[in-house]
């Protein structure tokens, strides 16, 4: 009966060390995969305020242009202005009115490529950030299989 109640005792013994073990080995993986959740949030909040202050520079670019574009106009059309009042026949205002037209069709198309290219570059800039944290969790996931 001795012998018996040992082997149950020390049955008990290794089932009660085993498990330990796996729950410590539990409670261990469980802490690093929450850890490894804490960086890759870390890092992704780290890409969204990146993105968000990136895209805050092209808004400020943006709207920088816009006002140059909008004052040097203004100053245009006012020259533009004068010049029609100083003419001195009604051909020289239908030419002066014809090359102000052109000119500011000119000088708008160009501004608004401008305007393009810095919208362009601040999307871009805005959507890097975010490209690489998607690519990280593609990357995570392709390894994970």
């Amino acid at each position: 009966m001795a012998a018996a109640a040992d082997a149950v005792k020390t049955t008990v013994d290794q089932f009660t060390a085993a498990s330990n073990v796996a729950f410590k080995d539990g409670v261990e993986k469980t802490l690093a995969a929450l850890n490894d959740a804490n960086a890759h949030s870390k890092k992704n909040l780290e890409a969204v305020v990146a993105s968000v202050t990136a895209a805050t520079k092209g808004a400020e670019a943006l709207g920088a242009q816009a006002m140059a574009f909008s004052k040097a106009s203004f100053e245009t059309q006012v020259a533009a202005a004068k010049s029609l009042t100083a003419a001195k026949s009604v051909q020289e205002v239908v030419e002066l009115q014809t090359s102000f037209a052109k000119t500011a069709l000119e000088t708008y198309m160009a501004e608004m490529t401008r305007m393009s290219e810095t919208v362009s570059t601040s999307v871009k800039d805005s959507m890097k950030p975010l490209n690489e944290r998607v690519t990280a969790l593609v990357e995570r996931v392709q390894a994970a299989r």
